[in-house]
């Protein structure tokens, strides 16, 4: 379980977060909401460590992110995965390179263990098919064809899904999804929502999804927080969004739910 508890954080005389306390609950699919600016993605960098606030305390799973050690932070990590809003593919990597970096990057160069879980990612984001449905030449053909390729060649939804696998990669506790329907047509962003419930469940993670895509929320959140002014606005499930009469909320779904 993620826990923040009077979360503050200001960049100079700009105060982005004033008391943030909020529970992330494991198992669970998680949506962030808020307007442009009301610090989603800071708040998502103090969750991985990447920021410390100015007062307050982040808990995962009872410990206290600001009082690990480098060792332990770095332990934590590897037990998140994090889907960016653009995908973050390197241009002169393949799409394998692309998916197992982070095991390369912390040292891993054992080839076969590394094309095993090249394959179990991209079969699990459905870019090639499932081996144990599908004979073993086929399989092979398609997982050759599919990872040898260049992010050039992809569409953006299957850029969205090669970070999804990506983020997959060590078999995470966590995925944090920043905006994972951005830019995307409403067909492709359907196909990624239903990827991201699919993920939920069958990788039993827990996912923190930062979006403003108010469909995308209804189709995939069990729990729902919406930051205003630095705070937590709301949290509850998505009938009780629907159902709010806070002003705030109000206001805010009718702007950002088309009708």
């Amino acid at each position: 379980m993620i826990e923040l508890r009077g979360i503050k954080k200001a960049f100079g005389s700009k105060v982005v977060l004033s008391g943030v306390n909020m529970v992330i609950p494991n198992g669970k699919t998680t949506c962030i909401i808020g307007r442009s600016g009301c610090g989603k993605s800071v708040l998502l960098k103090h969750i991985v460590g990447l920021l410390r606030a100015d007062a307050g305390t982040v808990t995962i799973d009872g410990n206290d992110v600001s009082k690990l050690s480098k060792s332990q932070l770095f332990d934590l990590r590897r037990r998140i995965g994090y889907v960016f809003q653009a995908a973050a593919l390197f241009d002169s990597m393949s799409v394998f390179e692309n998916v197992v970096i982070g095991l390369v990057e912390h040292g891993e160069t054992n080839q076969a263990l590394l094309d095993a879980e090249g394959r179990r990612v991209l079969s699990a984001v459905g870019l090639v098919p499932d081996p144990a449905t599908t004979d073993a030449e086929t399989f092979e053909r398609e997982y050759r064809i599919l990872s040898t390729k260049k992010p050039s060649d992809l569409s953006g939804g299957m850029k969205k899904r090669v970070g999804v696998a990506r983020a997959l990669v060590g078999q995470p506790t966590y995925i944090f999804y920043d905006e994972p329907t951005t830019g995307l047509d409403p067909v492709t962003s359907q196909q990624i929502d239903d990827l991201l419930g699919y993920v939920a469940d069958s990788q039993n993670v827990t996912s923190v999804v930062i979006t403003h895509d108010m469909f995308s929320v209804y189709n995939i959140a069990d729990h729902v927080i919406m930051l205003d002014s630095g705070v937590v606005q709301f949290s509850g499930t998505v009938p009780e969004l629907q159902a709010s009469s806070d002003p705030v909320v109000v206001e805010f779904l009718a702007r950002f739910v088309p009708s």
